[in-house]
């Protein structure tokens, strides 16, 4: 594991990740550990698809209580930015889109809060990147994976 990768996140998403740790290690773990169990009284283990799946599902769940361990260990906590002099996380930003003409709203996030479908952006994609520091007026382009974009920031709201 690298020591240098922090990943930032909100302290309500730390929250969220402890309680599903503590779900999965406490909770979840027993139910797997039962359908191994249950699938073992099957007989015949080179043939029994329930032993099959249920050892695939321990798998899974170790992983995903490593991954989350992984996760909490190198958290960083973000701070919501209160200015709106220039963009920083948790602003959220109004843009013009300078092809079409069209404005959106955006949230600047830290990568484990982002979620696209609602309008929360990382900080570190190309579009949050692009917009971090900057200021209402000022015009920014970026190269994203759909293509060369332009924006005019419009609005910075807390």
């Amino acid at each position: 594991m690298s020591k240098g990768m922090r990943y930032k996140m909100s302290s309500e998403r730390l929250e969220e990740l402890k309680k599903e740790l503590h779900y999965l290690e406490t909770v979840r773990e027993k139910e797997v550990a039962e359908q191994i169990k249950q699938a073992r009284s099957f007989g015949d283990l080179s043939e029994n698809s329930e032993y099959d799946e249920a050892k695939t599902e321990q798998g899974k769940l170790y992983s995903r209580i490593a991954e989350i361990k992984r996760l909490i260990e190198n958290a960083e906590i973000i701070t919501k930015s209160d200015r709106t002099d220039e963009v920083g996380i948790g602003n959220a930003v109004t843009v013009l889109d300078l092809e079409f003409g069209s404005e959106e709203t955006y949230i600047i996030v830290g990568s484990q809060d982002a979620d696209p479908t609602t309008g929360k952006i990382s900080d570190d994609s190309p579009l949050g990147k692009g917009l971090i520091g900057r200021r209402v007026g000022d015009e920014i382009e970026i190269e994203a994976p759909a293509g060369h974009l332009r924006f005019k920031i419009l609005k910075i709201d807390t």
